[in-house]
C-alpha cells in the first residue's frame, strides 16, 4: 500500500492525500508537481526513475474498511538527503534519458 507522504521532498509544500499536484516515482518519493517540472526535471534525485501523479486515496469508504480513515496516509516529513546543487547535476545528467531506460 503507497505510504502517502505529507510533503514535498524537495520545497517541504504540503500535499495532502487528496493533493491533485502529488507525484510519486517508483520508490514512493513524492514531489510536488512544480518541483517535478521546474527543479528535478522529471528525474527523481534519489533513485533516477520518472515520475507520475500519485493516486489519490478514497476519503470515505466506498467498500467496507477501504478509506483514508481505514489506512491513515503517513504523517512523517521526509526531505531529500542531496543538496539541490547535487540535486541539479544529477537531473542535469540524466534528464534526457527516457525514464523507461534509466
Amino acid at each position: 500500500m503507497l505510504d502517502l507522504r505529507p510533503n514535498c521532498e524537495f520545497c517541504d509544500k504540503d500535499l495532502p492525500a487528496d493533493a491533485p499536484d502529488a507525484m510519486i516515482c517508483s520508490y514512493e518519493c513524492t514531489f510536488c508537481a512544480s518541483c517535478v517540472a521546474d527543479q528535478l526535471e522529471d528525474v527523481c534525485p534519489n533513485c533516477g526513475g520518472g515520475f507520475c501523479p500519485r493516486p489519490i486515496r478514497p476519503k470515505t469508504a466506498r467498500r467496507e474498511g477501504v478509506s483514508r480513515v481505514h489506512q491513515p496516509p503517513s504523517a512523517q516529513r521526509v526531505h531529500l538527503k542531496y543538496d539541490r546543487e547535487n540535486v541539479r547535476e544529477f537531473s542535469t545528467r540524466t534528464k534526457n534519458i527516457p525514464p523507461n531506460e534509466r
